[in-house]
């Protein structure tokens, strides 16, 4: 495989498969279920997804599979794509070029949060940091139907990098493979915060509006140039916890 794509695709195939063992060791995987995109370079409309049936923890750079956006597997490849993936994927990366990857997970925290009527609350600095960059997604069955990608596209709009998908889980989208990782785990995080403060049985504390607003302003465009930091330190942990994913 390595010989047989650019280095550019490659460079993009290994960090790709380096987010999936990272969202394995999180623990933040639902067995071979959710899924990570990448948009590859050219005019193509070509991404990269994970092969159906192989566990986060095993994915490699070279098992990573080649889609067009209508779904169609370029090149050969011993599994099949996720259809449910292919279509919430296909509905970003579609409108959104900005979008070099798109991340979707189950995570118990995550679809707590997505279950909620209020949604994230204002109830830490990590939720304050990116809640105004959540859309909201009504949830309509397995996302089988291409018909929904429209009103996701809609929902998701021109700028929002995070969504809540409303009963289903979690979506992340950034300009970089890196980006995207970082702003997953502060949702991911802040969604773990709120499930751990309402469980606490307190009356909660919540900051003033004029901190809200700071604290949004801060974080606007903060996380893109803190993953730039934080993915070599990532990669690294990787290297020691479960290496072999540039294969």
């Amino acid at each position: 495989m390595r010989n047989r794509v650019s280095d550019e695709e490659w460079k993009i195939r290994v960090d790709l498969a380096a987010a999936y063992r990272l969202v394995a060791l999180y623990g933040w995987d639902d067995m071979i279920f959710t899924h990570i995109s990448a948009r590859l370079p050219g005019d193509e409309g070509h991404f990269l997804i994970n092969p159906y049936g192989l566990m986060f923890e095993e994915m490699t750079a070279s098992s990573l599979v080649k889609v067009d956006m209508n779904g169609d597997v370029v090149g050969e490849n011993a599994y099949p794509v996720n259809p449910a993936g292919f279509t919430i994927h296909s509905a970003v990366h579609e409108v959104r070029h900005d979008a070099a990857c798109v991340m979707h997970l189950h995570t118990a925290a995550g679809t707590a949060v997505a279950t909620q009527e209020d949604g994230l609350l204002p109830l830490n600095q990590t939720a304050l940091v990116i809640r105004e960059q959540i859309a909201y997604h009504e949830y309509e069955g397995i996302a089988l139907n291409h018909d929904e990608r429209p009103r996701l596209q809609q929902d998701l709009g021109p700028d929002k990098k995070l969504m809540l998908l409303w009963n289903h889980g979690t979506l992340a989208l950034g300009e970089t493979i890196a980006d995207t990782f970082l702003a997953m785990y502060f949702l991911e995080r802040a969604c773990e915060m709120q499930v751990a403060s309402l469980a606490g049985n307190r009356k909660l504390h919540y900051p003033t509006d004029a901190v809200k607003n700071l604290t949004a302003q801060q974080g606007a465009h903060g996380l893109t140039g803190v993953s730039g930091l934080a993915w070599p330190a990532l990669l690294r942990k990787l290297d020691r916890k479960m290496p072999g994913y540039a294969e």
